[in-house]
């Protein structure tokens, strides 16, 4: 059957059409070789054709493209799955795409940007209709996703003035995959984030100079029939090698036999035996998933295009920025790596800022189309590092735009310490004034958290700022004078040492009762009654009789003061220390109350009537013992002890003074003191309701050694966190531990402080901060903080930023233009006499006639009375 029908197929009739169709064959192959050039030109031009008709396509499809800006929150710390999740996602949305769009338009883009506002923002761009699956992050919560607009995408990348196009010096390069297709890169971890090299390359960027570097990484599926060739090449690549392997095995094998036959030995015992079958090696089966490697499946494999743009206004410095920023991928080198994109010639470089790669690479750049070198295929599980904003593990360096750099006399900013850039420059960095509200400053004595205060205060004298400073070693002053000493400062500034060296040395006045600049009676006297019974550890629970003698003793000589102001006569006012005349002498107690029964309320005129006379005397000892102790102090006698002082917080605020206290330990008049001044700086900053906001004048209280004054009066420490903001009163607390703070204090601390700092420390001592800051930095990183270098949070545009690690400012460098050291007594002179200084001999005398000037004006007041002054009154 089958005989029979070959012979049919072959018979004589048919041959003659088999050789028509033969000849007709050859005749078109010899004219298809006659002329090569038809086929080959119609092949170019439809190719031409083809290519020409996808770029319009691929424009049209790239026209429009949305814009997400991803700001990851402080704790960002995604795992591994998280990302490769996200990277799934961001490959479905290169789809979003209708079916008539090409490939190399269905890209989305992840672009990294360093400038003069940003470290390294990320943002993903991709087709229109992407933005539904691009709004929906993989990382949840801890990313907040913001769309741009055209406009907006266009603002954020020109950067005004210093805009990209108008930048003079410009490159650009291109990271291409090198190595075996089918070899990985390495997997770096998440932990150091593999950002932080590309980081660190972009650390020493300047801002004045218009540097800039963007980095931008395209990722699409990977195509399927690139990947198809890419594998049949890869299985014929492994069987080529299998087969060399092979045959040069079998050489080698036929080498020995012939050497061994030839031997010498063989030849000797000549015998006549057959010669062994010689064994071929034979190629063995390829191993497909080894040879096809990464290749050998389609889940997560990506098409990925690494673009990089780099300019300044400085020759060189773009092109050393490229350099460094391509060295930050050899962190994915392994089997494979990410190389630049270009040829070598010498000290010549031909790469995309050339013919005739630069015109592909400025439309890939502008389009968005994913176009790289070859096949550049990689697993998402190779480039997680790049597929996610930097995480918590990644060290941003802080820019002008997020902690100013310093201006000296710019009242907008409030110097902060030094910065260490990444090309070792320093740099005096500020926060803004307006943002900084409250300061908390710790670390160990010596270690320079009082230096930077000082630094600080100085600072906002020169810009004409108000402070108050609160020193109980008074070193501080002295350190400070060199700086202050101009004659535009000197006429605000006033010091108050309550440690005076020798008896020449001036001593201020302060009257606590002073009625002269117009205060509500009842916010003097609460001032009063509050820092009293705070320095001496009253409460209603504990001491309700001694607050209830407290309060209406200050009431009737706050009143009599009042009535002294309006007779013209205040230097006739009385002060705390006649609190026990009140109490003690009769007659001046009773001629007193007749003179100012009339301004006291019927509570207390009632109080004094029918109650105070049913106390006996040893009631009294709890008032009397404390202002007594405080009276037999010679300079907190003379300090307290005047009719009028200068002293006045108030009109510091208002008139921008330099108010510098320097009080004389911590011992329980010393601790009554401290609280004394708090008290009246929190009654100040209260007393600026009176004022419109817009008019209130920022005034800055510097408390040095905050458990010291902290210790006294607690509530009002805590009250000046959070209170005197509305004020315009901003707090700055330096302490050598929190532990010791009274607990209401601390944790007004660190709810409202906008700054916080530590120095090195104890491990107990800092572990407050570092638990505050998240562990970052660790313990072991702050306790291994050198003198003079802190570890400090901020806040600046509403946002943290930090803790980053600063050195603190040293005056003899940073500062040494502002000194005058010749112009240090005439600053003590003015101080001194601005604060009502006088000799602690001629104030002590003044203190200790006061109580007679004040029976002569109750005398003056009181009629039908006659006076003796050495006997008091009588009727």
């Amino acid at each position: 059957m089958d005989t029979s029908s070959s012979h049919r197929l072959m018979t004589p009739q048919a041959l003659p059409g088999f050789a028509d169709a033969a000849f007709a064959l050859g005749q078109a192959a010899w004219w298809l070789v006659a002329h090569w050039f038809v086929p080959l030109l119609l092949a170019v031009t439809g190719w031409l054709v083809w290519e020409l008709i996808s770029a319009r396509l691929a424009a049209r499809a790239s026209m429009q493209r949305c814009v997400l800006r991803v700001t990851p929150a402080p704790y960002f710390d995604p795992d591994e799955e998280r990302v490769l999740r996200q990277g799934l996602k961001l490959l479905q949305a290169a789809n979003a795409l209708p079916w008539w769009a090409p490939k190399r338009s269905r890209a989305v883009r992840i672009r990294l940007r360093s400038d003069q506002t940003h470290p390294l923002s990320y943002q993903m761009e991709g087709p229109a209709g992407a933005e539904k699956f691009l709004r929906v992050s993989g990382f949840g919560n801890a990313v907040a996703l913001s769309v741009l607009s055209s406009d907006d995408a266009e603002r954020d990348r020109g950067d005004g003035e210093q805009g990209g196009d108008q930048r003079e010096f410009e490159v650009r390069g291109e990271m291409v995959l090198r190595g075996n297709p089918a070899s990985y890169l390495r997997e770096v971890p998440l932990d150091p984030d593999p950002l932080q090299p590309i980081v660190d390359a972009v650390a020493s960027l300047k801002s004045d100079l218009g540097d800039l570097v963007e980095v931008t990484i395209d990722l699409q599926p990977a195509p399927r029939t690139a990947v198809r060739v890419k594998r049949w090449q890869m299985m014929q690549r492994a069987r080529g090698e299998e087969h060399a392997e092979a045959r040069a095995a079998s050489r080698w094998m036929r080498q020995d036999v012939a050497a061994a036959a030839d031997s010498l030995r063989t030849l000797a015992q000549g015998r006549n035996q057959a010669a062994a079958p010689l064994v071929v090696p034979h190629a063995r089966r390829v191993d497909k998933d080894k040879a096809l490697g990464k290749l050998a499946d389609d889940t997560a494999l990506a098409r990925v295009q690494i673009l990089i743009r780099c300019a300044s206004n400085r020759e060189g410095r773009a092109r050393a920025l490229l350099s460094q920023v391509q060295g930050g991928f050899t962190v994915f080198s392994h089997e494979a790596r990410l190389a630049p994109r270009g040829l070598r010639l010498f000290a010549w470089w031909w790469g995309p800022d050339q013919w005739p790669w630069r015109r592909s690479w400025q439309r890939r750049w502008e389009t968005g189309q994913c176009r790289p070198s070859g096949a550049n295929l990689a697993r998402l599980t190779e480039l997680t590092g790049l597929l996610k904003p930097p995480t918590r593990h990644c060290q941003l360096p802080l820019l002008p735009a997020q902690l100013p750099t310093f201006e000296h006399g710019n009242p907008g900013l409030l110097l902060q310490g030094v910065l260490v850039e990444g090309d070792g420059t320093r740099r005096l960095v500020a926060t803004h004034a307006a943002e900084t509200l409250f300061e908390t400053g710790l670390g160990k004595s010596g270690a320079g958290k009082t230096e930077r205060a000082v630094a600080q205060a100085i600072a906002v004298a020169h810009a004409g700022g108000g402070l108050l400073y609160v020193d109980p070693h008074g070193d501080s002053w002295h350190r400070a004078s060199p700086y202050l000493a101009h004659p535009m400062i000197m006429g605000r500034v006033q010091v108050v040492d309550l440690k005076p060296a020798d008896g020449t040395r001036p001593v201020a006045a302060w009257n606590l009762l002073d009625m002269s600049h117009g205060q509500p009676r009842h916010e003097v006297t609460d001032a009063v009654v509050d820092g009293l019974a705070a320095g001496m550890k009253w409460d209603d629970s504990n001491t309700p009789r001694g607050i209830t003698i407290l309060t209406n003793c200050v009431q009737v000589l706050t009143a009599l003061n009042a009535k002294a102001c309006a007779a013209g006569q205040p230097e006739a006012q009385a002060t705390v220390f006649h609190i026990s005349a009140l109490l003690t002498d009769p007659n001046f107690r009773t001629a007193a109350l007749q003179v100012v029964r009339a301004d006291l309320g019927a509570e207390a005129i009632t109080w004094w009537d029918t109650i105070f006379p049913t106390l006996s005397y040893e009631a009294f000892g709890i008032v009397l013992n404390p202002l007594t102790r405080l009276s037999q102090n010679p300079v907190y006698h003379a300090f307290l002890g005047q009719a009028q002082g200068r002293l006045n917080l108030r009109q510091a605020m208002d008139t921008r003074r330099i108010v510098w206290i320097c009080t004389a330990g911590n011992g329980p008049n010393d601790r009554l003191v401290s609280s004394l001044i708090a008290h009246e700086l929190l009654r100040a900053g209260r007393s600026r309701r009176d004022t419109a906001p817009g008019d209130r004048i920022d005034f800055r209280g510097y408390l040095d050694e905050l458990i010291t004054i902290a210790g006294s009066a607690p509530e009002s420490v805590a009250s000046m966190f959070e209170d005197l903001r509305k004020s315009k009163v901003h707090i700055h607390g330096m302490s050598q531990s929190l532990t010791r703070l009274p607990q209401a204090v601390r944790e007004a601390l660190l709810q409202n402080s906008s700054t916080l700092a530590t120095t090195t420390g104890t491990r107990r001592v800092i572990k407050v901060m570092t638990e505050e800051w998240g562990e970052r930095p660790s313990e072991d990183q702050v306790i291994a903080l050198p003198l003079y270098e802190h570890y400090a949070s901020f806040t600046v545009g509403g946002q943290r930023v930090g803790p980053v690690r600063i050195s603190g400012v040293h005056l003899d460098d940073d500062f040494h233009d502002l000194a005058r050291p010749t112009q240090v007594k005439t600053l003590h002179a003015r101080a001194h006499r601005a604060a009502g200084g006088r000799p602690l001999p001629e104030a002590a005398a003044s203190a200790a006639a006061q109580l007679n000037a004040v029976r002569a004006l109750v005398a003056s007041l009181t009629p039908h009375a006659t006076v003796d002054m050495t006997k008091g009154y009588q009727s």
